[in-house]
């Protein structure tokens, strides 16, 4: 049986290939490569422009996906019926939820002012916040979540996690609405669905607590990016603390980036080499489940 990897570096690290599987780079030209029928596990990098159209149709021998990201909305819709759609769930978590502490604390401190303040070589101190006696409302409570609550709690803040199921310790979207307002710091890291998309939007923005912090560690999409941009200019919150936009990249002269304190990282939080070595592994497991003939583990669709 064949798979194909998106690169040397990955095919390297997932060698030696379990017995009666081979491992091969996805060729520049995959379509027409003589070996595209009969491939039966792929490995695509991030969001590849060579999906879709152009390469999964002629992969008429493909049974599995096998992706390096937790997310998955980015090529959910382009999996032929039929193959098996598998992510990396939990190899991200740490990374995210570091993420998300550095960024909330960075805007507690107001590192911005800061650093802001040692290029104009002023020396002009100010109150910085505390964490502790916050109240963080996690919208997407799930792996992520419960690794970034367990920060949060040591640094005695109080966190109010919110799923689409309730369940012990965590609360259900319904209650969103009444939450809001009583939220220091709002978090995203629900996935994008059809039911998520644009789920913070100009009414989602103006329940939140003036000054309140909204952190976008999710997808872009999640945030209707016009309204935000809106309640900005008119005061009501703190620059928000963004790993990913909609659009994204954001394009130069982009409103949000005029938002004074804005901390906005290139769609990274997840990708520190240890998340990448816990992805690796990931993928290593589940060739070797797949030659043998065993469940799939992190099975998104169809089983």
């Amino acid at each position: 049986m064949l798979a194909w990897v998106s690169g040397e570096g990955l095919r390297e690290a997932l060698e030696p290939a379990p017995a009666g599987m081979e491992l091969a780079v996805v060729p520049a030209d995959a379509a027409q490569a003589p070996d595209v029928g009969r491939v039966e596990v792929l490995v695509p990098a991030v969001a590849p422009d060579r999906l879709g159209d152009e390469l999964l149709p002629h992969m008429g021998g493909l049974r599995l996906i096998q992706v390096l990201s937790a997310g998955v909305d980015w090529i959910e819709d382009l999996v032929p019926a039929g193959v098996t759609l598998c992510n990396a769930r939990g190899s991200r978590d740490v990374a995210v939820a570091e993420w998300v502490l550095a960024a909330i604390l960075h805007h507690t401190q107001d590192l911005a002012r800061a650093d802001a303040q040692r290029r104009s070589g002023v020396w002009e101190p100010w109150s910085p916040r505390e964490l502790a006696g916050s109240t963080v409302l996690v919208v997407g409570h799930g792996a992520i979540g419960r690794a970034l609550e367990q920060r949060l709690t040591a640094m005695e803040a109080e966190v109010i996690g919110l799923a689409r199921r309730p369940r012990d310790g965590v609360r259900g979207l319904e209650e969103l609405d009444e939450l809001l307002p009583t939220a220091d710091v709002v978090v995203l890291l629900a996935p994008l669905t059809a039911q998520s998309r644009l789920m913070a939007d100009a009414t989602f923005l103006e329940a939140m607590r003036p000054g309140a912090l909204l952190v976008n560690a999710g997808r872009g999409g999640l945030v209707d990016t016009d309204a935000l941009v809106a309640a900005l200019d008119a005061g009501r919150l703190r620059a928000p603390a963004l790993d990913v936009t909609d659009p994204e990249p954001l394009p130069s002269g982009h409103a949000l980036w005029r938002a004074p304190g804005l901390m906005l990282t290139p769609h990274h939080a997840g990708d520190t080499p240890q998340a990448h070595e816990r992805a690796v592994r990931i993928v290593r497991d589940q060739l070797g489940r797949y030659a043998r003939g065993e469940p799939l583990a992190n099975v998104i669709g169809p089983a």
